[in-house]
This record gives C-alpha cells, structure tokens and sequence, in this order.
C-alpha cells in the first residue's frame, strides 16, 4: 500500500515539471573554482516533508538545480546498518517512543548526557518495517507523520541523485557498541558512489583519507558551534577556525555555520563577514556554508526573505561560498540560478507580463508604515505604484496611515489612552482614531512599525527602525511622488460616509483638492489610482477625474463572481482588489483549491490586483516551501493578477525581472523554471485519514452587495446638538463584502490585522 502511495507520488512530482534540471550558465563566480555555487539538500526537501522521507529527496531531486546534491546524516543501527538522519534522539523524528514505549535509554555522547531512543538498541529489521518518520520542527507540516518510512543509505542512492553527500559522526558512542563509522564508511567508499564525506570529527577524516579516491570523493571538516569540543583534539572548533593550514592537512573544504562567515549580533542584526571564506580559499580549501532554513529566524536585515540571505553568501562582490546547506533546495537553487546578479540585472524579460508592483503603506515590512522612510525603501526596491490610505485629523489636514485607528501604527497609546472610543461602524474594537486629534497632537507621536505576527509567532519586523520616520501629509507625499517620478500613485480612500456625516470632515473633497493642487489632474505621466470599498466615492472621482483609475476594494473573501455583479462593479471600477483568499483556498496552511474569480473578472474586463504579500513565511501556505517569490510566481505567473499590493515590495518586482519565470519564450533554454505548485497537491498526498476537514465553500460576491447609497452631506459639527445628531442619518456600511457577512465586514480588516492566521 504504502510503496504504491509511493510511487503515485513520485510521478505526480516528476509530472508536475517543478524545476528545469539545466546548470545555469558558465560563469566567473568568487567560488574556489569559479563555478557557481552547489546546492546541497540536506535530508532532501526537509523543510516540508520529514527528513530523508522518499517524498523529501524526491522532490529536492525534481526542485533543485541538475547537480543539486542530497546530504544524509549517517547513523547505524543495531546490527550496523547505516540510515540517514540527523538526531541520536530518534524520537524527535520517527514515532519509535510509540512503537516501543520501553526502549528509553540514557547515553554519554561525547561528554554530554543524552536520553532517548537510540539507533544501537534497534535492528534494521525493526527500524526500518515498524518505525516510521515525523516532522522534528513544530512549525512544518505534521500531517506526513508516521506515514512514510525511514530512508537506509542505499535508499536514498537509489532515488539516483547528481551527487550524494554521506555526513558521520559519534565514533566513539559508536565503538562502545561494538560499531565503528570509519570501517563503515571505508566500506562504502568502495561500494557505492559518494561525491562528498564530511564530519565534524578529525580522528574519523583521517581514519578514512587512505581509503578515499580523491578525485572521487571530498573530505569536508565540518564545523560544529564555537564553543564546542571537538572530540580528537580536544579543542573548540571557534579555535580550530583559526587553524585552516592544519585542516588542510586532511581535508579539501570545510562546512561551517553561516554565523562564522556573517555572524548575528546580540540585536539580531547581521555583522561585517569575517575573513574565513577568503583565508580559506587562498589556503585551497572549499567553503560550504551550513543552517539555511527558509523557516529560521535571521538577521532583521535579510526582511524574512530566503533569497536575500543566500544572495549575501555568494553575490556579495568580495567572496563567494562553494556550496550552501539547506533545508528548502529550492530557495537555494533560486537564489543561483535566478536571482544573482549575473541571471538578473533588474530590467523586465523581453516579452513577459508585467504585473504592478504596488506598496502597501510603502515598504511597511521594512520600516513603519506611510513614513518618508516606507515610501523612500518603496521606490528604492523597485514599486511602481505607492500608495497612500488617506485619513484625517480632527482639524482637517490630510495625511497617510493605513487605518483611522492610530493604535497599529503609532505610538498613540501612551499619550492619549484616554482617547480611546468603540466606533462599531469602523471596527469592531476599541481605538484611537485620527480624527479624535488635531494634527499638532498626530505630530507628538512617533510612528509604529507593524508586527502582525509578532504575538503568534515572535517574528519582529526590523525593530531598530520600528519607530524611525516621518509621518507625511497628503500634499507632502503628492509632491514626494512627483520629485521620484514614480511611475504611480494609488489613493486609498476610507470612512468617507462616516467622517462626513459624523464629524463633519469631507474626505472626498479634501482628497480632490489635493490632487489639483498637486496637478495630477492635468499631467500623464504618472498614473493616479483611487482606490475605495465605497462605490460612491469611486462616481464621484469618476465625474470629477475621469483619466483616473477607480479601484473597488473587496474586503472579503469570496468563492465566485457572478456576471450580474461584475456588470454592477463596471459601473464604478476598473479594477477590483481582492484579498488572497478569494483566489486559493487554504486549509490548514495547506492549498487545497482555487477560485475562477480572477478569471470571471478579467473576462468581464476587469483588472485585478491581490492584497496583502507578506515576506514572513508564517503567512504562507506550505506549498510555497515557506519562500514569498513562489506565492508571486503563483498569483503573476499561473493567476495572471494585473498588480501586487505587497509590504515587500523587493520580493515582487524581483520576480517580474528574473530569467526563471515559466511564461517566457523559451522556457527549455532557462537554467531553471520557477513553476507555481499545483494547488492541491500537497494535501492530496497526505493519508486521506490524516486529512482535516476543509473549510466550508465562500459565498459568491452578491450584485447587490455592491452598490453603496450617495455619500451623506458635511455636518456642520459646530452647530450640531445631540437632536441634530440623532435626525442624521446613520452612515451607510459601504460595499464590497459578501451579503451574508455585510454587518461584519467594517471589523474584518481590523481582525485580519490583529489576529493572526492566513489571511490568503
């Protein structure tokens, strides 16, 4: 059952044509040799599936680049079998402690104390027909677990790999169980094809250098934490950095962690690199670089970008490291063939489609939202749209925030707590909203970077800057916008109904007068955007400014767009924004289906642009292998969606001008194709017992639901009375939501940005 589970697998994997298995062009690299940088699988795709699983090295086969080589953690079992798997303690990775609830045993490895089961204690027999593996990293998919078996060394050969690396350690614990790693893997040194064997023990490379065919086979010291002992010399391997010629004495290269070429300061900041990758090749010696997760918490620097990491080891201009060690092949093969500077200069590919790349509130993954910094990082990485979500103080002046509520964005909440009001017609929680306080109290607060997923999941978003910036007024950023000649410019228009009725501040026309006075009314060169959730403020800009572009914002999900509301939406729009989850449906971080929504919209001849990328890989689905270029290439490349509304908005226009992307003209000449994973597929590989239950259907978007009522006169707030107060009309919800949602709606966005969960 199992090995025909298996097999199906595979050739969907191999059908599905994730990765082009061409090497990327010759050229001069800062590597050793001067060729581009090996991408090394450890336990294949372990980053999604459970390490050296057949599903992990399948697929780090079919993603990664042709010579992309599979690294396997040597262990032996009871009878001297060898299998691949990185933890002594097998009960962080197979389900063992279920299997034989009494094999707990305590060990001294190498000076520390280790309890657990234990490989020594198990046959192969029995390891290999009743154990099988799970996922040892809490944040990756558990729906795998205990379904797919543990990989002997000839297994995972047997997927045939470009190279095989062969990782061995524990001599010693070994010995004491009458085993030995070195007359192991002299024996397979004779027997099977290993491109690489490493360890992170002297006493094992040299037990081994006279069985080893050099031009074969690489001896690699491995380097462990600075502080710890390496078992033969008894010296830290922080000291034996410092001792290059001595290692070269017995190896050919050496795998160390990242941190020792650019280590991460007490503030999570990444530090100058050191001079080990220069010193070691000047020395001959091979640099492999180790603790690539696109999971792991990295320096602030990298913005949670995978491919920005990579890029600093080898595309930095003064070295390059000789291989990198990953757990997401895919990001690394990327990052080579894709996204360095001699596969990518920046510029649009001749004849591709050319989505907008549209900030939101700037580039507010970087710096705090609508600052002169946001919209300065914006424009520098590439965004050819930025925007602004006008709000309003209680004085009138105009200005950028992303909500009326200064709670996210501001550091309002130590100054005026006592100014904290429930306006249900806004959101459903209590804030501090901008039109409670005049613009000389706004300008006593500092912004706020946005943490959306700092309470769930401990990610901080560039905390040395979380409160650096300038807030802009409207006018500041119209003229900002012109002196940077961006290429556009989207207004987002919010709570006009609200503000006109209740606090007797015409947004609309606010706005409209800025416009003029900026001149965007009368030139061509910059295209204005005004986007809205309200259908009357789209009419009014419609008759007003008729060269500019109405946006209709559908803040909820839907399942379908039915012609009679298109037709309805054309009336006021142009375009239609729509957040993610109406185009992919997702369960349990998992894809399991798409909408025809985009489809439905661009045949009714409207454009569409998808809201809100983020780079933290907590925001992904588990089909994009946790990297945000995927979830580009998804929407841009497989969706056709006409813009991006992204907070990074480097992760998106890095996309739109690399060499990869699978609509180009000759896909089979690229080094490597960047194809969007087949929604669904992923679940569809999971034991249909492991399934959880998907997510009801979403509502269609109803015609109905689409059409707000005319935009309430100005109150004259001076002259009005509680009895004046109570004969105004209430402001109507405005539209874009789904009908069986609209009471909800106005709270939607706050929820989606103070709750964490994937907001596709």
């Amino acid at each position: 059952m199992l090995k025909c589970f298996l097999v199906i697998a595979s050739l969907i994997f191999i059908s599905s044509t994730f990765a082009q298995h061409n090497l990327p062009p010759k050229e001069k690299w800062l590597t050793l040799k001067g060729d581009h940088p090996l991408v090394i699988a450890r336990g294949g795709l372990s980053g999604v599936f459970p390490e050296a699983s057949p599903f992990a090295n399948q697929m780090a086969v079919i993603t990664g680049l042709q010579n992309t080589a599979l690294y396997c953690n040597l262990q032996l079992t009871k009878d001297g079998i060898g299998f691949c798997l990185t933890d002594l303690r097998l009960q962080n990775s197979t389900n063992i402690e279920d299997t034989f609830p009494h094999g707990r045993k305590s060990y001294n490895v190498n000076g520390k104390i280790l309890k657990g089961w234990f490989s020594v204690d198990i046959t192969s027999s029995d390891l290999f027909n009743r154990v099988n593996l799970i996922q040892s990293v809490l944040s990756r998919p558990s729906l795998y677990d205990g379904t797919l078996p543990i990989a002997a060394v000839e297994d995972v050969l047997g997927i045939k790999p470009n190279q095989f690396w062969l990782n061995a350690e524990y001599e010693a614990f070994y010995a004491e169980h009458d085993l030995s790693v070195i007359s192991y893997l002299q024996k397979a040194l004779r027997l099977m094809r290993i491109n690489f064997v490493s360890s992170s023990e002297i006493g094992i490379l040299k037990g081994i250098s006279g069985s080893v065919n050099k031009a074969r086979t690489k001896l690699i010291f491995r380097f462990l934490e600075a502080n710890e002992i390496e078992p033969t010399t008894k010296k830290t391997y922080g000291a034996l950095a410092h001792e290059l010629p001595m290692i070269k004495t017995f190896a050919s290269g050496i795998l160390i962690r990242k941190e020792y070429i650019w280590p991460i300061g007490q503030d999570k900041y990444v530090q100058p690199a050191t001079n080990i990758v220069i010193d070691a090749h000047k020395l001959g010696l091979e640099v492999y670089a180790s603790g690539f997760a696109n999971d792991a918490i990295v320096g602030y620097n990298y913005s949670y970008d995978p491919i920005r990491e990579y890029l600093q080891f080898f595309d930095n201009g003064h070295f390059a490291v000789d291989g990198v060690l990953s757990d997401f092949p895919p990001a690394a093969s990327q990052a080579i063939a894709c996204y360095s500077s001699f596969r990518n200069n920046g510029k649009p590919q001749p004849g591709l489609e050319q989505a907008l790349v549209i900030s939101s509130n700037g580039a507010s993954g970087d710096f705090p939202g609508s600052t002169d910094l946001a919209y300065q990082k914006a424009i520098e990485e590439g965004a050819d749209v930025i925007d602004c979500s006008v709000q309003l103080s209680k004085d009138g002046v105009p200005f950028c925030m992303e909500m009326a509520d200064l709670l996210t964005g501001t550091t309002v909440i130590t100054a005026f707590s006592g100014k904290t009001t429930s306006i249900p017609e806004i959101q459903a929680e209590p804030g501090i909203f901008s039109f409670d306080l005049t613009w000389a109290e706004i300008l006593t607060l500092k912004p706020q970077i946005s943490n959306p997923f700092m309470a769930s999941s401990g990610l901080a978003r560039n905390p040395a800057f979380k409160n650096k910036g300038k807030f802009m007024t409207l006018p500041e950023f119209l003229e900002f916008s012109k002196a940077k000649a961006v290429s556009g410019i989207m207004i987002n228009i919010q709570n006009a109904a609200y503000l006109a009725s209740k606090k007797g501040l015409d947004m609309v026309g606010t706005v409209a007068t800025a416009l003029v006075n900026a001149t965007f009314d009368k030139q061509s060169t910059q295209q204005v955007f005004i986007r809205s959730d309200d259908t009357s403020v789209l009419s009014i800009f419609m008759n007003k400014f008729p060269n500019f572009i109405r946006v209709l914002t559908v803040d909820s999900k839907i399942g379908d767009a039915p012609k009679e509301a298109l037709e309805e939406i054309k009336h006021h729009a142009q375009v239609v924004a729509i957040p993610r989850g109406s185009i992919i449906e997702i369960t349990n971080y998992f894809t399991t289906g798409l909408t025809k929504v985009v489809a439905e919209m661009k045949a009714s001849n409207l454009s569409v642009f998808v809201y809100v990328m983020r780079n933290e890989y907590v925001s992904l689905p588990f089909d994009y292998y946790s990297e945000a270029s995927v979830e580009v290439s998804t929407f841009v490349d497989y969706f056709h969606v006409d813009g991006i509304i992204t907070e990074f908005p480097n992760t998106a226009k890095r996309y739109m001008t690399c060499p990869c992307r699978p609509t180009q003209q000759n896909p089979e000449k690229a080094p490597y194709i960047i194809v969007p994973p087949e929604i669904g597929m992923m679940m569809n590989m999971v034991e249909p017992e492991a399934k959880p239950p998907t997510d009801p259907p979403m509502p269609p978007l109803d015609a109905k639901d689409i059409v707000d009522p005319p935009l309430p006169g100005v109150n004259k707030m001076q002259t009005s009375t509680p009895a004046d107060a109570a004969d105004t009309p209430a402001a109507a919800a405005p539209s874009g939501s789904v009908s069986n949602v609209a009471n909800l709606f106005v709270s939607l966005l706050s929820v989606v940005a103070l709750t964490f969960f994937i907001s596709l």
